[in-house]
């Protein structure tokens, strides 16, 4: 009967079997084209220039497709990369330098260059997708330069008519525009983000509302985005963490002033009760942006909300025994007349250790005054409506893990024992491990988001597990050693142990288990981010024979003297997948005045036989279900 009421559906949408069999030649033409190309980006970490320059450039894309289209010696490629890149900015350079006649001129030479760009790269794209990318202002005009060839003699009058009245109506500049972003959609089909928008750097919220605005993407859920999402979902213990990191790295700005959080009460509670202190000196990128009493509040407030951050999680680890954390109960293991802590059964003292309003004899209780501070900043953080706006989209595009065209997308890792086997979560009588326990992990992280008003039921509990338990495929370590790094001077206690996982990543056995459980092909790949590439002491991005592709961006300037570079990303078009390394982005202005671009390096990880075409990807596979329906609704028009 359902069946029968799907065709009956169906045959209202397809009035006659004519319009059946043109859309099954319409649906077959598209299965037969090249699939698009994908994009790989991971570790964003909030440095909104460089992620969107490099969205920009396609990884290199855009210019390899110039070069595809003009010999050298016709065109200035760096120059017309650099107005593909940042059209607005160039045509306001070129505008300081140029008389009007000769603007005009430039105008005109502009567009002819830019028409055979945009057609040679919406090649591989149905005329019904070329039209929608297209502008609607412009869809006409451009579509008659794409159609129109221009060589032909009897045309040339008519397209330099169309390309000589934009001008005169001084529309050229928008136009010119236009067929840039174009481009750019066009280079690129999708993109995958795998993992931490958040985090380190100024503008996770410029990134956001740069990938709301993006043709097509989906993103895998990083730690840092994780702990988000978790304040966002009511914990208030994931809160203090996000102003806890935001302090450390000089970013309360974006909390305060471009999500409208009112951190004024923090502020007050912080100067209140604690003195600067040399341990929580600020991480900054530029030490002269901030003046002396910015840099003591950023101070103050790290140790406050690391205070809070520690009372928070031991009445959490307390509640949840199922977590196996007694260990990281920290503040109960002081002794607070000496000054010391006893861990693993040998005593350290404390550096720069100030808890004013600890008692003692309950050291994770919260005063009366933490309490309303803690519940107001909630109530702020959860009520922001861009910031509502931005979890939303990360909960609405991400996920756990993603299996796309034969491929296994995730940002840290699938928790594994020594020996290779999957390592367990167990809850009661239930074990989860594997891809089971991605599941898990994401059944929990949906409902605990759509029940903020519950702040310490088990799933709001988890997402910070997963920001931080040894079961985490977010974190993939053994213990997060916060406390310690403040407050110990002991660096052996600093360490955090990896999960196995990191080593043996390298075996290609272990990879094609991964790919097994997750019901992928052997021959697939794990893309993978989390863990920046240390290139400068010779560490390679691909693993395991190709089988394991670790991309983490390097985009966070603070990792980038680990690393050697600005990290990797990934291309996987018709011909096979190119990893692409990245020097560090100077800047939008020398981007444009300067026409320096990212340095880029390509390497060639697996080139296919055969183009792949759109029939062989997950798109393809529901056109496919969509060609079978229509087929079968032809054979029985006359019955439904």
């Amino acid at each position: 009967m359902k069946e029968e009421n799907y065709y009956k559906l169906l045959k209202e949408i397809f009035v006659n079997k004519e319009s059946v069999v043109t859309e099954l030649i319409n649906l077959e033409a598209i299965l037969r084209l090249p699939k698009g190309t994908e994009h790989f980006i991971s570790d964003v970490h909030g440095e909104y220039d460089a992620f969107d320059h490099v969205l920009r450039n396609g990884s290199g894309s855009v210019k390899e497709k110039i070069k595809e289209c003009f010999n050298e010696t016709e065109v200035d490629i760096d120059d017309l990369a650099t107005l593909i890149y940042y059209p607005e900015e160039k045509i306001k350079l070129e505008k300081m330098t140029k008389e009007t006649a000769d603007m005009k001129a430039w105008y005109a030479q502009k567009i002819q260059l830019l028409i055979p760009v945009v057609n040679y790269t919406s090649r591989k794209y149905t005329r019904s997708k070329v039209h929608k990318a297209l502008p609607d202002r412009f869809s006409y005009i451009v579509e008659e330069l794409l159609t129109e060839k221009q060589q032909e003699t009897d045309k040339q009058d008519y397209i330099q008519a169309i390309i000589d009245n934009v001008i005169q109506l001084n529309q050229a500049a928008s136009l010119i525009s236009a067929l840039c972003y174009v481009i750019q959609r066009f280079v690129v089909d999708h993109l995958h983000v795998v993992g931490d928008i958040y985090d380190r750097g100024p503008a996770p919220d410029l990134i956001m509302e740069r990938l709301i605005h993006y043709h097509s993407v989906d993103i895998q859920w990083g730690n840092h985005d994780i702990i988000w999402l978790a304040g966002m979902a009511g914990s208030p213990l994931a809160l203090m963490n996000v102003l806890r990191i935001c302090a450390r790295y000089g970013n309360l700005g974006i909390v305060e002033e471009r999500y409208g959080v009112n951190l004024r009460p923090l502020v007050e509670y912080s100067w209140k009760h604690y003195t600067v202190r040399d341990k929580f000196i600020p991480k900054l990128e530029d030490e002269t942006s901030f003046s002396a009493e910015e840099k003591n509040n950023l101070n103050k407030i790290q140790q406050a909300t690391a205070i809070l951050q520690f009372k928070l999680e031991g009445q959490l680890i307390k509640r949840r025994p199922e977590f196996l954390m007694d260990e990281r109960r920290m503040l109960d293991f002081i002794d607070y007349t000496k000054s010391t802590i006893q861990l693993q059964g040998k005593t350290y003292s404390l550096v720069d250790f100030s808890a004013p309003t600890i008692d003692p004899a309950d050291p994770c209780a919260l005063t009366k005054e933490e309490e309303e501070l803690i519940k107001n900043l909630l109530r702020s953080f959860q009520n922001s409506e861009p910031l509502k706006r931005h979890m939303d989209f990360l909960m609405k595009k991400g996920s756990m893990y993603l299996r796309y065209n034969g491929n296994l997308l995730l940002h840290g890792c699938i928790p594994l024992h020594q020996n290779g086997d999957f390592k367990s979560f167990r809850l009661g009588q239930k074990h989860y491990s594997g891809k089971e326990l991605l599941d898990f992990f994401e059944e929990q992280i949906r409902y605990s988001y759509d029940h903020p008003e519950v702040s310490n039921d088990f799933a709001t509990d988890l997402l910070w597990y997963l920001w931080t338990g040894e079961c985490s495929s977010l974190f993939g370590k053994k213990e997060m050693a916060t406390f310690e790094r403040y407050y110990i001077a002991d660096s052996g206690t600093h360490h955090e142990e990896k999960n196995a996982y990191y080593r043996l990543r390298n075996q290609e056995s272990i990879c094609k288990e991964i790919l097994k459980d997750f019901d992928l092909p052997t021959n697939g790949h794990i893309i993978n981010g989390h863990t920046p590439v240390k290139a400068y002491k010779g560490e390679n991005p691909i693993k395991a024979n190709g089988s394991m592709l670790v991309i983490d961006g390097g985009f966070a300037k603070s990792y980038q003297k680990e690393t050697g570079l600005a990290g990797y990303t990934l291309l996987f078009n018709s011909y096979g997948l190119q990893l692409v390394a990245h020097q560090p982005f100077s800047s939008v202005n020398e981007a444009v005045t300067q026409q320096i671009d990212i340095l880029s390096t390509k390497r060639l990880v697996e080139e296919v036989e055969r183009r792949t075409t759109v029939a062989q990807t997950n798109i393809g596979k529901k056109l496919i279900q969509e060609k079978e329906a229509l087929e079968t609704l032809y054979k029985n028009y006359d019955v439904y």
